[in-house]
């Protein structure tokens, strides 16, 4: 992914180092990014004044996220942030709505967003830990200004995250990196591939156009998927995964929860999102830095 969404907390690295040569040393640095920003807020006031005149040319340049970044910076941003919530909201709703969940915003209250979630992921561990990072990623870009999340699940036990697993901060433990996955594009409908990306193994499949992706693992024999078979339920919509090993199924548009009987069972989700106009998958607590890119292996059609 471009590398300008980290570029905050490397301007900030930057400054921490300029304090080693002592405080008058980090507060020549912030006067000089200082004016830098002040700059370039002035050149970006008169491009958004220049180009008003255009319906609709305002709006076209703040759906790019690195523009909106920078007019969020410089408080130009023409959307309030209960527009920009609900935007947000809207571009993970495809991730959310492929594991047959959804996300309502309840409201904003000063830096806090209430939401509630919807669905059928029978709040699991892992689908906890992938939703919130993808809620919390599209919340955090677009509302910088948002510092806490107050989260609810319906009052059934069919909620996608239990009470005491719900994150109640923006800033919270669960980390992860997102990866540029196109080669997820070269599955036909009804395919099933298996992949490495960020050094974890990964399998994709494309369902009535949608990607869904889990960690390659097994729940109940710990072993892989390669060459496994995905097939469809009689009488419903679902399809399901079959463990090539221990023979257990699990059903891919609920969360890859287990349906064999009185089974508890989860696939682990990952959140596969077009991001910045490529698709893209969240790959929790990866290190870019230090493990293999990605590799591709067989796909195996739907039966």
């Amino acid at each position: 992914m471009e590398r300008w969404r980290e570029s905050g907390d490397r301007i900030e690295a930057l400054l921490d180092a300029c304090s080693v040569a002592g405080p008058a040393a980090r507060d020549r640095a912030e006067d000089l990014v200082r004016e830098v920003l002040d700059l370039y807020g002035a050149g970006l006031t008169r491009i958004l004044d220049a180009i008003a005149v255009y319906p609709g040319a305002v709006d076209a340049v703040a759906r790019d996220d690195l523009v909106a970044s920078l007019l969020l910076v410089h408080g130009l941003h023409p959307h309030d942030v209960t527009t920009r919530v609900r935007t947000a909201l809207d571009s993970v709703r495809p991730y959310l709505e492929s594991h047959g969940g959804d996300v309502d915003l309840l409201g904003i209250h000063g830096s806090v967003v209430r939401l509630r979630l919807l669905g059928n992921c029978r709040g699991c561990p892992s689908s906890a830990a992938t939703l919130e990072l993808t809620v919390r990623d599209a919340v955090r870009a677009a509302a910088p200004e948002i510092t806490e999340l107050d989260v609810e699940t319906e009052h059934d036990d069919h909620g996608l995250i239990r009470p005491e697993t719900l994150f109640a901060h923006v800033h919270s433990d669960v980390s992860g990196k997102w990866w540029a996955v196109t080669e997820f594009e070269s599955l036909a409908e009804g395919e099933v591939g298996g992949f490495t990306i960020g050094g974890l193994p990964v399998l994709a499949c494309r369902l009535d156009g949608r990607y869904l992706a889990y960690r390659d693992l097994c729940p109940v024999c710990g072993g892989s998927f390669a060459g496994a078979v995905l097939h469809r339920r009689a009488g419903d919509a679902g399809a399901v995964l079959r463990c090539p090993g221990c023979r257990a199924h699990f059903d891919v548009r609920a969360a890859g929860a287990r349906v064999d009987d009185a089974a508890v069972e989860h696939l682990e989700p990952l959140p596969v999102l077009v991001r910045d106009g490529t698709l893209s998958i969240a790959v929790p607590g990866a290190r870019p830095s230090d493990l293999p890119r990605r590799s591709a292996r067989p796909t195996t059609r739907v039966t």
